[in-house]
């Protein structure tokens, strides 16, 4: 017997090198996003580490919008990753078409509401119902909000283009295409570098413009990437090409496997961004402590993202092709895959913890009497911890969603990111004061309640018989 022969189903190296294959591309590609998101804080943490809470903040109604929207879209990769499964690529357009379309109308929508919505909001949450009356930064609460809604208005002008870009990529990736994706997504990560050089540190010649400057380089770059996708997808695929018919069902199918994603995506998405809000009310320093360490680990769920993608294609796939098996094979071998990335991950945060403080801010930034630089080096090994779980509740809930099972990965998102997390985190850090450090401890016992949750339903579905496409 060879040590081939001995090897798991589902760890077969020819699917372990499809898995690497499909999910390098995409983990690279979704890291750009983040880095992004990263190098507008490490810009802000160089020359106004005071206001990085202004921009994280900012992203709660955005993420919650951004969530539902992406969460929608994702019915174009599943079902256009199950007509190439079965040789049916070239008739994908529609879905496409109708993608994109949703994507143009929530874009429009949920900008038409942020843009009134920010002012009473963020009034209220940091003058209203804030449990501190002055922030300990010698930053009013008045100011904190105002400065909070004037981001968000300007983010907001660049949903539209961020969902059309997203409806792209969903659709080149799941027709194996996802490096063209990253491509373009890199440059969109250089372009928006410069321009945060340009508006944030002021080089050449402009105005030094903080908070607003990260925003609007941010909304400038997301619709030059949506133009350039738009691009490559009509020259390259058969997006804008004749479709024939679609199925009665089809629409509903697409729009329920998006449906159930959407509503785990407001409860992540809102549930993390919510902790920024906690970690604001303990002080403008513990937001930056907490914050910073949050940027490294959205960076590190980038290459979880791409393992739970990639899987979600793989089961799909198999789906597509009838193999009840395959399916089972190919969900293992993406939380095996999930958890041996984390070990690694984990291992080079507690490694690198300084350095890393380092780059984020600069290391004489002082906020409120506390020296940031070290305190996100001692948070970092905590982070690392939380990344392996988060990895593991994105990889399973993936590939429950491309096997039909839409609400009850959904509904460990919801318990997992408001039931526990919220509660937790202002708990520890504002209750028993602990800060920020209380706030990421209560996210810890969130992702990891949620990673052992779904991991435990993807078995228990996998085992059963019976197979049913997405939604």
């Amino acid at each position: 017997m060879t040590a081939t022969s001995r090897l798991p189903a589902w760890a077969r190296p020819r699917d372990i090198a499809d898995l690497i294959r499909l999910s390098v591309p995409i983990a690279v590609s979704r890291m750009a996003m983040m880095l992004m998101g990263l190098t507008d804080a490490i810009v802000l943490g160089q020359y106004a580490p005071g206001e990085l809470a202004y921009v994280l903040s900012a992203w709660l109604p955005m993420s919650i919008s951004l969530g539902f929207g992406v969460g929608i879209l994702l019915g174009i990769q599943v079902l256009t990753s199950e007509m190439l499964g079965t040789g049916r690529e070239a008739g994908s357009g529609r879905i496409f078409r109708r993608g994109l379309w949703w994507a143009v109308l929530m874009g429009a929508v949920f900008t038409a509401a942020l843009l009134p919505f920010a002012d009473p909001f963020f009034h209220w949450v940091f003058v209203t119902i804030a449990p501190v009356s002055e922030t300990p930064s010698s930053v009013s609460p008045e100011i904190v909000a105002s400065s909070t809604a004037s981001v968000t208005r300007i983010l907001a002008l660049g949903l539209a283009g961020h969902m059309i870009s997203q409806a792209c990529s969903y659709y080149l990736e799941a027709l194996r295409r996802p490096l063209l994706v990253t491509i373009v997504m890199y440059t969109g990560v250089v372009i928006n570098l410069f321009a945060n050089l340009a508006l944030v540190a002021g080089w050449w010649g402009f105005p030094q413009m903080g908070a607003e400057g990260v925003a609007w380089a941010t909304t400038g770059t997301r619709w030059l990437i949506a133009a350039i996708l738009l691009i490559f997808v009509a020259a390259l695929t058969p997006a804008f090409r004749r479709s024939p018919p679609a199925a009665k069902e089809e629409p509903r199918r697409q729009l329920a496997v998006g449906v159930g994603t959407a509503i785990s995506n407001i409860a992540e998405y809102g549930g993390f961004n919510i902790t920024f809000i906690i970690a604001t009310w303990v002080s403008i320093a513990a937001n930056a402590v907490y914050g910073y360490s949050v940027q490294i680990i959205g960076v590190c769920f980038m290459f979880y993202l791409g393992i739970a993608t990639a899987t979600s294609v793989r089961v799909a796939e198999a789906i597509g092709r009838g193999s009840q098996e395959e399916v089972r094979n190919a969900g293992r071998l993406g939380v095996a895959a999930t958890f041996v990335m984390g070990v690694i991950l984990g291992v080079l945060l507690v490694i690198f913890a300084g350095p890393v403080s380092r780059l984020l801010v600069r290391e004489d930034a002082v906020i409120g009497g506390i020296a940031i630089a070290p305190a996100i080096a001692g948070l970092l090994w905590l982070a690392a911890a939380v990344t392996v779980f988060d990895g593991l509740q994105a990889t399973a809930s993936f590939a429950l969603r491309a096997q039909g099972m839409v609400w009850l990965p959904s509904a460990i998102h919801i318990s997992s990111f408001f039931l526990v997390m919220i509660p937790v985190c202002y708990w520890l850090a504002i209750s028993l004061g602990r800060g920020a450090a209380g706030v990421l401890e209560g996210a810890f016992i969130a992702v990891f309640f949620a990673g052992m949750a779904q991991l435990v339903l993807l078995e228990w579905k996998t085992a059963r018989p019976d197979m049913v496409r997405a939604a």
